[in-house]
């Protein structure tokens, strides 16, 4: 659905994006991760033709965004990190002025009103949008970006400033448009990317340094994978047992949760899934498994190291 090839952003010496390529799936909700700075919202902005790219090209359901730039932006819908609302304007009002802005074919008052209905204002539609919450305020903004139905929506740090509760509804938001949309959603908050997306590109001083499905990207970082156990049964031998399973690097007993549970650590090799082994090994010698989880180092610390490897790696 979108095809981003070798794409570079210079400002004089100074290379904002520096010569990346990467695609997006049609029903795909993409996590665009990296420090601020990093280039993020550079990209984001060439994709829906706002700047010109230096070098490289876009492409959108089939149309290059420079060569066929009104085409394109017809597929795109945008909510950049301040929604481009007038307060002054009823809710109603505004998504009138924003349809016939965009030209859209539609029936204006049916497809309106299935927009709000999607992102929940419908009941806000006759309240000027300055007196809005600030999460309101940024639903009004997605509701402008679904005019038209276009099948790409960018998303540009869409829950900068909310509070907890609107952050929870704007990702269920984004999860549900992913359904029927092919969504680019950027931000350095982690937890949202984790919670949100199918697949993750980390970009860092303009380059990516990471593209992997979300579930994944600790995973093809690690060197090796850990795994939890909490087990009722003898010490001396869980941890024999454990020695014995192929693929085993290390393991070690945390601590005594009581005097006959106690919660085992297990490093083992990137390429070997040991679970299966571990719950027969377990079975054999009857100490039940009341945990097991994994272990791996988290979003966070992943995120951590590839933009210092890649802060590295520039100098």
């Amino acid at each position: 659905m979108v095809e981003v090839k070798n794409l570079t952003k210079c400002y004089g010496d100074i290379k904002a994006v520096d010569d990346i390529s990467f695609t997006v799936d049609t029903g795909e909700v993409l996590g665009f991760l990296g420090p601020n700075g990093a280039g993020k919202s550079t990209t984001m902005n060439i994709i829906t033709g706002y700047i010109s790219s230096t070098s490289g090209t876009v492409t959108v359901d089939g149309s290059e965004i420079l060569e066929n730039p009104k085409e394109t932006k017809k597929k795109i819908g945008y909510l950049p990190e301040i929604p481009p609302l007038y307060p002054d304007m009823t809710v109603r009002k505004y998504l009138e002025f924003m349809f016939d802005l965009k030209k859209v074919k539609l029936p204006k008052k049916e497809h309106i009103d299935e927009v709000m209905r999607l992102v929940q204002i419908s009941d806000k539609e006759s309240r000027i949008i300055k007196n809005l919450s600030k999460g309101y305020r940024q639903r009004v903004g997605f509701a402008q970006a679904l005019l038209g139905n276009p099948p790409v929506l960018i998303l540009d740090e869409p829950t900068v400033g909310l509070d907890p509760k609107q952050i929870i509804e704007i990702r269920k938001l984004i999860r549900g448009l992913g359904k029927k949309h092919t969504v680019i959603f950027s931000s350095h908050v982690l937890s949202e990317v984790s919670a949100t997306c199918d697949r993750v590109i980390v970009i860092s001083e303009g380059r990516i340094v990471a593209d992997a499905k979300t579930e994944e990207l600790s995973k093809s970082f690690a060197d090796v994978q850990k795994l939890s156990l909490t087990v009722e049964g003898g010490s001396s031998d869980v941890l024999g047992e454990i020695k014995k399973i192929p693929g085993v690097k290390k393991y070690v007993k945390l601590r005594d949760v009581s005097d006959k549970i106690a919660e085992y650590s297990i490093e083992y090799s990137n390429d070997a899934d040991i679970r299966r082994d571990v719950f027969s090994a377990m079975v054999r010698i009857g100490c039940p498994i009341l945990e097991m989880k994994s272990g791996n180092e988290s979003l966070e610390d992943m995120f951590l190291k590839l933009t210092q490897n890649a802060g590295k790696r520039g100098k």
